[in-house]
C-alpha cells in the first residue's frame, strides 16, 4: 500500500482524536467548577434555576431557591456557579459596574436630533417646502370632476340591469 491510499485514514484518525481531546477537557473544566462550589455560591442549574449554594455533598448540592425552600440537586445538575457580581446581577438586578462616563443610549432620538437653535429660529430658517407626494385633498377630487347628468345615470341604472348578479354560489333551482 502507498502512502497516498492510507493519507486519508491517518486525517481521520486525527480529526477524531482532536475532537475526543477537546470534549474531554471540557468534561474535565465542568467537573472542576463543580467541585469548586463552595456554601454560599451563586449557581444555575442545567434547567436555568437560579439558586444559592447551602451545603455541598459528594455527589449532591443542597440550594437555597427562594425563603424556606431548600432543593437537592445531583452535581450533575448544576450548569455553572456564577460570581457574586453576576449572581447579583441576574436574580437581584443589582448593577455594580456601571460606569457613570461611559456612553449612555438614550431611550427616544429626540437629544440626537437636538440643536443649538431655538425651535422657533430652527423653523424660520430651514428652506424646506412641503413635500408633494402626488395626494390629493378630497375637496379638490370633488372640485375637478363633472357633474353627473340625469342621462349618465340612467345609463348607469340600465346597465347594472343587464348584468347578472353576483350570489355566494346558494341558488333556489337546485
Amino acid at each position: 500500500m502507498s502512502l497516498v491510499t492510507l493519507l486519508p485514514f491517518i486525517v481521520l484518525i486525527g480529526a477524531m482524536f482532536l475532537m475526543t481531546r477537546s470534549a474531554k477537557k471540557k468534561q474535565q473544566a465542568a467537573a472542576n467548577m463543580r467541585n469548586d462550589m463552595q456554601p454560599g455560591s451563586g449557581i444555575r442549574t442545567i434547567g436555568g434555576m437560579y439558586a444559592t449554594v447551602k451545603e455541598v455533598n459528594e455527589d449532591t448540592v443542597l440550594v437555597d431557591a427562594g425563603p424556606g425552600v431548600d432543593l437537592l440537586f445531583a452535581k450533575n445538575a448544576i450548569g455553572a456557579v456564577l460570581s457574586d457580581d453576576e449572581y447579583n446581577r441576574i436574580v437581584h438586578g443589582v448593577e455594580h459596574d456601571l460606569k457613570s462616563d461611559s456612553d449612555v443610549v438614550p431611550d427616544d432620538a429626540s437629544s440626537l436630533t437636538e440643536t443649538d437653535e431655538p425651535a422657533a429660529d430652527a423653523a424660520a430658517a430651514s428652506d424646506d417646502k412641503p413635500v408633494d407626494l402626488g395626494k390629493k385633498d378630497t375637496a379638490e377630487d370633488k372640485a375637478e370632476e363633472p357633474a353627473e347628468t340625469p342621462a349618465d345615470t340612467e345609463a348607469a341604472e340600465a346597465k347594472t340591469d343587464e348584468e347578472p348578479k353576483k350570489t355566494d354560489g346558494d341558488t333556489e333551482a337546485k
